[in-house]
């Protein structure tokens, strides 16, 4: 039966539920409470939506989003009235933030019991302020056809504006009269004898497609680009539905313009460097070499996406002031340095689509660049595989670029030479284990903090195919683990990198274990604090530092996983860690936790990094 027709709310709330699913909505996250009663049996009882219930809305939320983010289409998000909805609210800001698509159904009373002290009730209407994409209260529920009508197309447009122009969280407030419970009422016998379910559904189509952009195509200066010989590419943040399509589309770019492109550690390029040779990873390292990194300034930066994480890259591209080019297809204003900024409102694919089909004379130009092939599986054009080792510049190439890979070459050897010979139990070294490590295609959730910085810094490029994910919308540690077990759910064995404070800050998740399909492995740097922190200059400053700044928090991690019935190991060796990471369990969750000391660290980090650097002949 595709509609509930004991009572009013029943009616009202499985017209929702099935518009949505028509939509193609498969994911419904539930938190238990009484106003949202009808939202909850509609979504549990149907039998092509997930519904997943979990107690606490902020790991709720951020479990949404780790599903959403992973799938690309909305999940639908449901709470009860009060300060419940309000627990949601780290999660529709990441997820504003990162452009992920959330459907957010907040339960609420009726009009008539609000503002006169009726229980568990507060003002619900734009309760996330501007960060929703579109945000609306729905009518008091109606069994008249109009009203019914008007339910479904609202729904349809909170799909749409949750997707469309830029993905994002949408804010549905739901009131809900009594009964809230399916108790029959006779009422609904004559809307029943007379609806009709496949004309009222009827003209729902999943499939419905906007533009990828609006920006017409002819707004790509390829030619001023072709003309530069101290140009780069910088490919930050990007979390792509097709890794492999985006890669090649990214190197196919960079080898016809002949540009140097710097690949972010969060960024899926590292993980397919056979593809370009042109690839720079270490550019973080090589830019503290302030004399090389002057000589390297470029004219001309091609940005696809946010700029990285690196601080380094960011404050030489804002001492130079290089003209940029940011492609993009969102609507959100992308630069945070405030340059000579051009923003082309297109996607890399776009891009991709133009070059073949406008300028494929031009592909043939630069080193290590054949004749194209045509990938018939992401139907892409893309240049014929470039083995990772052939990383020389041809003599027609530009000098420009010709320094950019001699540099990756010397830093890259000596950051690995490093990390094979370290013996201890140094948190940095823990990320680059992982790119030598991982089976191929594993999905990597990389928690924020010191983890994304220990990437950018270390992660070694290679073949292996890792899928990187993250919350780097809003850069909290609220909803790490939750966002984590999202991405796991229904999908290969994941690995999540974290430090000790992000993962208690959000414990709860681990409450999900016995709703987890999948398996995740959280190698856990314990630091026994805020290692971040370390490398600022409050650090100086004792007191206050350490209590109030690195805040440790002496936990027995062992002691906390037993709680939740979570696996436990004591890394006590590199190799002990390498032989945990591959092959990978299937089910359940466990957590390797990597003693480390947060001091030595940092001093480490603050006499090595820069010792890496490129040295002028």
């Amino acid at each position: 039966m595709l509609i509930d027709f004991r009572n009013t709310n029943t009616v009202w709330a499985s017209i929702l539920v099935e518009t949505l699913t028509r939509l193609g909505l498969t994911t419904a996250v539930l938190c238990p409470g009484s106003r949202s009663t009808p939202l909850t049996v509609a979504f549990a009882q149907h039998s092509k939506i997930e519904a997943i219930p979990i107690l606490d809305e902020r790991s709720a939320a951020f479990f949404a989003l780790g599903v959403a983010r992973k799938s690309g289409l909305p999940v639908a998000l449901v709470c009860t009235s009060g300060t419940a909805g309000a627990n949601f609210y780290p999660g529709i800001i990441e997820a504003r933030e990162s452009r992920v698509p959330l459907l957010i159904l907040t339960a609420d009373r009726p009009p008539e019991l609000r503002d006169c002290h009726s229980g568990q009730t507060i003002d619900q209407v734009k309760l996330y302020g501007n960060y929703p994409n579109w945000q609306t209260e729905l009518a008091v529920p109606s069994l008249e056809i109009g009203m019914l009508r008007y339910l479904r197309q609202t729904m349809i447009h909170a799909w749409e504006r949750s997707r469309f122009p830029t993905p994002g969280p949408v804010h549905l407030n739901c009131p809900f009269r009594d009964p809230l419970a399916p108790i029959p009422d006779p009422a609904v016998t004559e809307l029943q004898s007379q609806f009709q379910a496949e004309d009222f559904f009827g003209a729902i189509t999943p499939a419905f497609v906007h533009p990828l952009s609006p920006a017409p195509l002819d707004r790509i200066p390829y030619s001023d680009w072709q003309a530069c010989d101290r140009g780069l590419i910088i490919a930050g943040l990007a979390q792509p539905q097709n890794s492999k399509a985006y890669c090649h589309v990214i190197a196919q770019l960079s080898q016809s313009l002949n540009f140097p492109l710097l690949a972010e550690g969060l960024s899926p390029l590292r993980n397919y460097a056979h593809l370009n040779p042109y690839l720079i990873s270490t550019y973080d390292l090589i830019l503290r070499n302030r004399q090389l990194a002057q000589q390297l300034t470029p004219t001309l930066v091609i940005q696809i996406g946010e700029l990285p994480t690196s601080k380094e890259l960011r404050a030489w591209l804002n001492t130079y002031q290089p003209q940029r080019w940011i492609i993009d297809p969102c609507h959100h204003n992308l630069d945070a340095l405030h340059g000579k900024t051009t923003h082309l409102r297109i996607s890399i694919e776009e891009i991709g689509q133009w070059i073949t089909t406008n300028a494929k004379k031009n592909m043939a130009v630069g080193a290590g660049l054949t004749d194209n092939v045509v990938d018939k599986t992401d139907n892409v054009t893309k240049p014929t595989l470039i083995k990772e080792q052939e990383r020389t510049v041809s003599p027609q190439n530009p000098h420009y670029l010709k320094k950019w890979c001699d540099a990756e070459t010397q830093v890259r050897a000596a950051v690995d030479q490093t990390m094979v010979e370290m013996p201890q139990l140094f948190e940095g070294k823990a990320a680059w284990l992982l790119s030598q490590s991982l089976p191929p295609g594993t999905p990597l959730f990389i928690a924020n903090s010191m983890p994304v910085r220990d990437v950018e810094f270390f992660w070694s490029p290679g073949n292996t195919e890792i899928q990187p994910w993250f919350n780097r919308g809003a850069n909290g540690i609220d909803g790490i683990l939750s966002t984590a077990l999202g991405i796991a759910h229904r999908n290969q064995s994941t690995v999540m990198l974290t430090g000790d404070l992000a993962l208690l800050h959000d414990t709860n998740g681990f409450l999900l274990n016995q709703k987890l399909v999948g398996h995740l492995t959280i190698v856990l740097i314990n630091n026994n604090g805020g290692g971040i922190f370390e490398m600022l200059p409050i650090s100086d400053f004792e007191p206050p530092f350490e209590e109030f700044f690195a805040t440790p928090q002496n936990i027995n991690f062992a002691q906390l996983c037993l709680t939740y019935r979570v696996e436990h190991q004591l890394i006590q060796s590199w190799q002990q860690l390498q032989q945990l990471l591959n092959p990978l369990p299937s089910q359940g969750i466990r957590v390797l936790e990597l003693p480390t000391n947060r001091k030595a660290d940092t001093i480490w980090r603050k006499t090595y990094l820069g010792s890496f650097v490129v040295e002028e002949p």
